[in-house]
This record gives structure tokens, C-alpha cells and sequence, in this order.
């Protein structure tokens, strides 16, 4: 390999002083996602709830890259919050590039009340509405206020975390509970689907208004990520996923990378589906 072609490489992916927000990024996976875009150079900025501990979360990250990094303490169904940490980000380091929205609500299924809670017919109206608000009112809200500040600098990258569950409706074979009634057999909430879905739809929408602004979005549709789930779950689940087994935390940190970075500058309006090939099926 010629020393051009190197360099070709390490170019594509290279984020170097780009601004990189991460909501709910101090999460399961959001810190994920934020690490790989600080490896490649960028000053990642990591939006969450001020009990998630991003500042410290943030701390951890530039100690690990080398990078300057921040936390900030946001509610992304405020716009007043969303403002704030806006100019706060500008303060810091003058612009915004990059935007990934992570950030929602995941009702458990072990939250139910004796199975009944997730079911449809029983699904509380504020659980809905909460999760709509998190997962789509949030996501839209991040993208009009630091995609306008994308616009002004004639540019910019947002990647929509949704879900195989976005894409597929969930199994709720897999959730099922032996000698339970059928009335009261525990489910995947509707809302998880229906904001995944929602998040593909919003990322359709903002790839064609934006497109004249040099705005690339695309989204990401994760299969499960192993996380201590029950083995029975994990049986069942490895039997429709033709790679056998859940994904490993940092197995979408490369496709994070490949969406926010030069490497992916003729894809826009993208579904990029990673589940092990469980859609395939």
C-alpha cells in the first residue's frame, strides 16, 4: 500500500476539531459512540440527565482520548435546556458538526405489573407519552436547534439511533412467561417501535430539507446489545439472529464512525441496518 493510499485512509475517518453531541450520552451505548468519534479526533459534547452524571462521564472521556470533551447536564424535551447547552457548546469550541441522537426511553419488560403494565390494553397514556416525548419530540428538538447552528456553517452530520425494532415488529415470543393466562402474558411496549420508526421516518425527512445545507443524515438500526439479560431471553433470541448471539457494546462504534466522518459523504437518507443479520430472516 502506497504511503497515499495511508493517508487516503486515515483522512476518511479523521474528525480532527470537529464538535461531536451525543444526547443521552452518557448511557449504555451513547458513551460508546462517543468515545470512537473522540478517538478520531473530535471534542465530543455528551447531553444527559444530570443523574446520569455526564461531567463526570466527560471527565472520563478526555482522560481516555486525549481530547477535550464535555458534559453538560440537559433535558432534550426543553428547548430552554436545549438553548442553553447550545451556547454553552459555542462557547467552548465555536461550532457544531456532529449530531447523534441516542437519547430515549426503554421501558423493561420486568417492570411490568404482573405482565399486564406493557400490554397494549393497559399501556399507561404517560408512559406513552413520555417515551414519545424522549425518543421523538427529544430528537426532534436537538436536530432544529444545533442543526440550525449546522446550517449557519454551511454543513454538518446527524445520525438518528434507531432499532431492528424499527424495521422488524418485536417477537413477543420472547418475553413470554410459562403458566401465565394470555391476557397477562408480559410484551415489548408499543412505544419502543413506534419511536424507532419514527426516528427512520424523521431521518428521511431532515436528509431531503437539509440537503441544500450540505446536512447529511442518516440512521442506525442496532440489534440488542447483551447486557446480563435472562439466558432464557438469550436463547431464544440467539435462534432468529443468524450470527448467534446479541451484539457486544462497542460493535456499532464502527459504524458510528463510518456515518459521522468524510468516509460516508455520498450517503445521506440511509437506514443502516447492524443486527447480526436478524432481519434477514
Amino acid at each position: 500500500m502506497t504511503e497515499t493510499a495511508k493517508n487516503r485512509a486515515q483522512d476518511l475517518f479523521d474528525l480532527s476539531g470537529r464538535v461531536a453531541i451525543v444526547t443521552g450520552g452518557a448511557g449504555l451505548l451513547g458513551y460508546y459512540h462517543a468515545s470512537i468519534l473522540a478517538a478520531a479526533g473530535a471534542h465530543a459534547v455528551l447531553l444527559d440527565l444530570s443523574q446520569a452524571g455526564p461531567a463526570c462521564r466527560a471527565d472520563q472521556l478526555t482522560s481516555e482520548s486525549g481530547q477535550q470533551c464535555l458534559g453538560i447536564d440537559v433535558d432534550i424535551t426543553d428547548e430552554t435546556s436545549l438553548r442553553h447547552a447550545r451556547d454553552r457548546i459555542l462557547e467552548n469550541f465555536g461550532r457544531i458538526d456532529i449530531l447523534i441522537n441516542n437519547a430515549a426511553n426503554n421501558p423493561k419488560i420486568e417492570d411490568t405489573n404482573g405482565g399486564t403494565w406493557s400490554r397494549l390494553e393497559h399501556f399507561p397514556l404517560e408512559v406513552w407519552d413520555a417515551d414519545i416525548r424522549v425518543g421523538l419530540t427529544g430528537a426532534f428538538l436537538s436536530s432544529r436547534i444545533f442543526g440550525a447552528e449546522m446550517v449557519k456553517r454551511g454543513g454538518g452530520v446527524i445520525v438518528n439511533v434507531a432499532s431492528d425494532l424499527g424495521v422488524i415488529a418485536p417477537d413477543q415470543r420472547l418475553y413470554r412467561q410459562d403458566g401465565l393466562p394470555e391476557e397477562q402474558q408480559p410484551v415489548k411496549p408499543v412505544t419502543y417501535s413506534i419511536v424507532k420508526t419514527g426516528l427512520i421516518g424523521l431521518t428521511r425527512y431532515l436528509a431531503t430539507y437539509w440537503s441544500s445545507a450540505n446536512i447529511r443524515v442518516n440512521s442506525i438500526s442496532p440489534g440488542g446489545v447483551f447486557n446480563g439479560q435472562p439466558e432464557i431471553f438469550l436463547n431464544r433470541l440467539q435462534q432468529l439472529i443468524p450470527m448467534g448471539r446479541m451484539a457486544k457494546r462497542d460493535e456499532y462504534q464502527g459504524a458510528i464512525l463510518f456515518l459521522c466522518s468524510d468516509a460516508s459523504s455520498y450517503m445521506t437518507g440511509s437506514n443502516l441496518v447492524i443486527d447480526g443479520g436478524r432481519t434477514c430472516w
